[in-house]
């Protein structure tokens, strides 16, 4: 008998995930594994570390995948193990003391955006000096209770995993993150549903996912674009930190800048003051300018005036080949209608990022932010004072000398880089 092909089965595809789940004695670590505030205690980092050591190692000083892989025999030795739960209380006691004091109010909240932070080697989301300073900037914000939340990409591939061929090569080894392994938590919806942004592009609409990273009292935002909702074309804009040709790295900056805040809108959050680091993000201004022109009803010179007002720009880098130019067709291709919605002409948005307006120079995203931010600042005072020169075509009649930019000499947060014995001595 031949069936019907409208009665054959069809398969029917899902995702499953599976996670351990840990006895209730236990359920304080899941929530430390969470946050990475253990990152900085010394403590919290040594109790995951002797929950198993050698676990510890292999799956990269991760405390999602330790938790994950512990097995049932030692599981059952750590809660029969006084001394160890006594510990377990202990830091969980202690990280909830530190999470409870409030936010500063006396000065302003703060929205960050950055390409990349360099928190922790378990979270492929940073390449270098830029990011690590961005992920103690969160740190130290935690610690100061800054009302500040960041803005950034969760990298499917994130760095590569270097290894060497039979003649010496050097081979660049992308791999996959496993998203369910790291201490990153899913953004859901009112539903329990993943919840999904829709970033305009022309021609198309652009999904977005969002996860969560704690960072001790601070919020840490991440795009994600690589699920089935974009088309192959889109799912790649966040593989690889600064990955792909120019195209994508328009798309990237468009991503960050102008989806970083519809999703701060989405979530409800409205700081006061912008912080953009380097000039990836300066296209969050130009989200910013259409908000309070479509949304309050300003022209333009008012909208520029607030925007510019609220806004700081960090430059790191002292060589102008080290900044992100477009060609003027590759710009227009992604931003064409920003001018109609700013109520200017496309001359006028080009010249906000020429250093010569009028010109057929590129559009320069580091020119763009200075002219959208009151504030901008090098990395050191040395720096400070290259940037001054670097810039200076861009306001005419002015020597260097007279520059507005400033700096702020490059720290780091002083909990995550030095050893415990010292941070015992001088009290941190």
């Amino acid at each position: 008998m031949k069936l019907p092909v409208s009665n054959t089965n069809a398969p029917i595809w899902r995702d499953v995930t599976v996670k351990a789940e840990l006895p209730a004695q236990l359920k304080p670590l899941d929530e430390l594994a969470k946050n990475l505030w253990w990152v900085w205690n010394s403590e919290g980092k040594s109790l995951f570390r002797d929950l198993n050591p050698d676990l510890w190692r292999a799956t990269g000083e991760n405390p999602v995948m330790l938790l994950q892989q512990l097995s049932f025999d030692r599981v059952k030795e750590i809660i029969a193990d006084e001394a160890m739960m006594q510990r377990i209380a202990a830091v969980y006691a202690d990280f909830k003391e530190y999470m409870k004091k409030p936010m500063r109010k006396d000065i302003p909240s703060v929205s960050y955006f950055s390409m990349e932070y360099g928190l922790c080697n378990c979270l492929k989301i940073y390449s270098g000096g830029l990011g690590v300073l961005a992920g103690d900037y969160i740190k130290e914000a935690s610690d100061s209770c800054v009302d500040m939340t960041a803005v950034g990409f969760l990298y499917r591939y994130g760095y590569f995993t270097q290894t060497l061929s039979v003649d010496g090569q050097q081979i660049a080894n992308y791999e996959p993150q496993n998203f369910n392994q790291l201490p990153i938590e899913q953004v859901l919806d009112k539903n329990g549903q993943p919840m999904i942004i829709e970033v305009p592009y022309p021609g198309r609409i652009i999904y977005s996912h969002i996860w969560r990273v704690n960072v001790g009292r601070m919020k840490l935002y991440l795009l994600d674009t690589d699920f089935d909702m974009n088309s192959e074309f889109d799912r790649s804009i966040t593989h690889q930190l600064y990955g792909g040709d120019w195209e994508n790295r328009i798309k990237q900056e468009y991503l960050l800048g102008i989806g970083g805040v519809l999703m701060l809108k989405k979530l409800g959050i409205k700081n006061q003051l912008y912080h953009c680091n380097e000039g990836h993000a300066a296209l969050l201004n130009l989200q910013r300018l259409v908000d309070y022109i479509n949304e309050d009803g300003l022209d333009f010179n008012t909208a520029l005036e607030i925007v510019s007002a609220s806004s700081l720009y960090t430059v790191h880098t002292p060589l102008p080949a080290g900044h992100d130019y477009f060609d003027e067709g590759l710009f227009g291709k992604y931003m064409g209608e920003y001018p109609a919605k700013l109520g200017i002409s496309w001359n006028d948005l080009m010249n906000m990022g020429r250093e010569n307006p009028n010109t057929n120079e590129r559009f320069s995203m580091s020119v763009f932010a200075l002219n959208t931010c009151q504030e901008a600042n090098g990395v050191s005072w040395l720096h400070g004072e290259v940037s001054k020169k670097m810039f200076a075509g861009i306001w005419k009649g002015y020597s260097w000398e007279e520059s507005h930019v400033g700096y702020v000499t490059n720290g780091v947060h002083m909990p995550t880089w030095a050893a415990s014995e010292w941070l015992s001595l001088i009290h941190i």
